[in-house]
């Protein structure tokens, strides 16, 4: 398979596609050198997608770390609680990716988002109401929580598919990847402290009125997209479980998609089993603050925005594989730093914080490549299904990771069953060794074609 260097992709600004064009006079084809298409920066559509993306994901880290502390702290819910509404939160992606991936190939793309951001809007600005009118309890936490992992899956299959329809040129996905990733990791670093100090100030219920406002501003922001987005190719045949067998296909016969997916399950349910039994084991057993979990969290995902700064450099400067396998490593090794943390208390946050910087680091240089992999490999008409089939498989591992974590914890207690999810995360690394994504050394050229079952 001829392959395109990602730094000719993403980094290189005099770099030529060869194209080739019909001749008007003589009906043959002749290849001519045109220019690289302008920066993301230049992309208006682009840039009001990722903002109102980025200030989304800043309000979802506060979710994040308020909707657990709000069942901890208003209704002293239990180690298997605290697991199973994590559980709750992702298992909607676990059961509905699939045939709502399905579904998004055949509508456009913003439509959709625009109901699912808004549906996240409601749901959770009723969390603080309810509180204050005495109407929330743990069930109705619960509740919440499943129904607004519904609405998320609906938009996170969408929103990788609609990427490309605003970016149009293969060459900027790599930029758009690590742009859409910086976000992520950003999110990561403001979010936890920022929540930390909303529930100590506001209480979690409260804090929670921030992530609200954030889907707003998504909302606004798909609003002011002008950029047509095609409707798509009518079938002459609709059948579900025939599109769900493409979808699922497409990813578990190329055997780059498929490592992907496998690999990507394993790291999920790591890294949320170990995020879930760290907050038991620093909430319970350590009794740390929310501002000092959040501020832990925050520190350490400095490592996340730094790697997906760095990424489009050091793909650019390494085999592409190369790159993937160190990341990846990282990212399932730094686990092994929690349950071995030991001596004066800010000797273990120090610890703490290091081992989530190095997965998070790993995570943002790992992620880059990730999504613009599956952009280039799969066709404009799979990539819902393709999405729906990772969301599926990933978020289905994270969904796992916080029911195990809570399970864990109350037989092992925390410091247990954290060496446990360690040592199960270090183990994984040997499936990566052997994974074909190590071996690649560029990133391979865009799918154009149609996808066909097979």
């Amino acid at each position: 398979m001829t392959q395109v260097s990602p730094s000719q992709a993403a980094t290189t600004a005099t770099t030529n596609t060869t194209t080739s064009t019909t001749a008007a006079t003589a009906g043959s084809s002749v290849a001519t050198s045109a220019p690289p298409p302008p920066s993301l920066w230049r992309n208006g559509d682009f840039l009001r997608f990722w903002l109102g993306e980025t200030v989304s994901l800043l309000g979802t880290q506060v979710t994040n770390l308020a909707l657990p502390l709000t069942a901890i702290g208003a209704f002293g819910a239990t180690d298997e609680q605290v697991g199973l509404l994590r559980f709750l939160q992702l298992v909607p992606y676990l059961c509905l990716a699939l045939p709502i991936g399905v579904w998004t190939d055949r509508a456009r793309r913003r439509p959709v988002m625009l109901g699912a951001n808004l549906v996240r809007l409601v749901l959770l600005g009723l969390v603080p109401l309810l509180y204050w009118w005495h109407g929330l309890n743990l069930p109705v936490l619960m509740t919440i929580a499943c129904t607004v992992g519904i609405a998320s899956v609906v938009f996170d299959v969408s929103w990788m598919s609609y990427v490309p329809v605003l970016v149009k040129s293969p060459e900027h996905y790599v930029e758009a990847s690590a742009k859409m990733g910086a976000s992520s990791s950003a999110a990561d670093v403001a979010g936890p402290g920022l929540a930390g100090v909303l529930v100590s100030a506001l209480s979690a219920p409260v804090a929670l009125v921030v992530d609200a406002c954030s889907y707003l501003v998504s909302v606004v922001s798909l609003l002011l997209i002008r950029t047509p987005e095609p409707r798509p190719e009518p079938a002459a045949e609709r059948h579900l479980w025939r599109e769900l067998r493409e979808g699922l296909g497409w990813v578990m016969r190329d055997g780059v998609l498929r490592a992907l997916a496998l690999i990507g399950f394993c790291c999920n349910f790591s890294m949320i089993t170990v995020w879930t039994m760290f907050l038991l084991y620093g909430t319970h057993d350590l009794h740390l603050g929310s501002t000092v979990l959040g501020t832990v969290f925050a520190i350490a995902s400095i490592g996340g925005l730094i790697g997906a700064l760095i990424s489009r450099k050091v793909i650019a400067r390494f085999p592409l594989g190369r790159v993937y396998l160190v990341a990846q490593s990282a990212l399932l090794l730094g686990p092994s730093l929690i349950p071995a943390a030991a001596g004066p208390r800010p000797v273990m946050i120090g610890i703490f914080i290091l081992s989530f910087f190095t997965t998070y680091l790993g995570l943002g240089v790992a992620g880059v490549i990730i999504v613009s992999l599956r952009q280039a490999v799969t066709p404009q008409s799979m990539m819902g299904r393709m999405t729906a089939a990772f969301r599926t498989l990933l978020f289905g591992g994270g969904s796992l990771g916080g029911l195990s974590a809570g399970l864990l914890t109350a037989q092992l207690g925390a410091r247990g069953a954290l060496t446990v999810a360690a040592v199960g995360s270090a183990v994984v690394v040997i499936g990566l060794v052997l994974s074909p994504v190590s071996r690649l050394k560029d990133l391979p050229p865009a799918t154009k074609g149609p996808a066909t079952a097979g």
